[in-house]
């Protein structure tokens, strides 16, 4: 009788995160290629909660003791496997991230410099670095100090 119930309750569970992801897909809160594979953990538990028959065999094909335990198991497992697909993109975006990070430096870098090099040729005058431990910044005239605005 209680094994009866826990099975209701993990179908119940089962058919409330179908619900729920099929929701957060219509609300574009979750990509599909992710809710496929919360639909299908969540319609294997269906299925298996349903057919007694086939939970009894995957029971003891894995040598576990009663139905509702392997039925657990199964949804956990597929819940470890969404876990690692997740891990595995959540390592590919911070890679990308990394490298756009990367990209945006060079791509900012390359405009200060443009910057700088349409100041000389409009004023004739090359412009200061902003890293005061650069060499240009010692060379300041040859006075041997910095004026109030280069300070700041």
């Amino acid at each position: 009788m209680a094994s009866e119930r826990v099975m209701i309750f993990g179908f119940i569970m089962a058919l409330a995160l179908l619900l729920f992801v099929l929701e957060l897909v219509r609300r574009r809160r979750l990509r599909e290629e992710l809710a496929l594979l919360w639909l299908a953990t969540a319609l294997i538990v269906m299925v298996l909660s349903i057919s007694r028959a086939s939970l009894d065999r995957l029971a003891a094909l894995l040598g576990i003791a009663t139905p509702t335990s392997a039925l657990f198991l199964v949804a956990i497992l597929f819940m470890l496997f969404m876990l690692l697909h997740v891990c595995t993109l959540l390592s590919r975006i911070m890679q990308e991230n990394k490298s756009l990070a990367q990209q945006l430096a060079i791509l900012q870098r390359e405009q200060e410099d443009l910057a700088d090099a349409m100041a000389v040729a409009e004023t004739g005058v090359e412009a200061r670095s902003a890293d005061p431990g650069s060499e240009e910044a010692a060379e300041d005239d040859g006075e041997g100090g910095s004026t109030p605005e280069e300070s700041q």
